[in-house]
């Protein structure tokens, strides 16, 4: 009962990590602000860290199955 729930959040937190990881890899390849007004280390940092810790989310919710 409790399988497809975690299914679901398990998937969504790995596409959105996934995908963010991406979008600012390909933002900081093209030399791109990943956000306007920020600094770009930062806020590629940040980014990246979020990314990774909800990629990493993902992967716990699959596994906890």
């Amino acid at each position: 009962m409790e399988s497809g729930p975690a299914i679901f959040a398990g998937m969504v937190f790995s596409l959105f990590g996934g995908a963010l990881l991406v979008w600012t890899g390909t933002r900081l390849r093209r030399r791109e602000p990943v956000a306007h007004g920020v600094n770009q280390v930062a806020s590629a940092t940040l980014a990246t860290v979020a990314g990774t810790v909800a990629l990493a989310l993902g992967v716990y919710c699959l596994t906890r199955l």
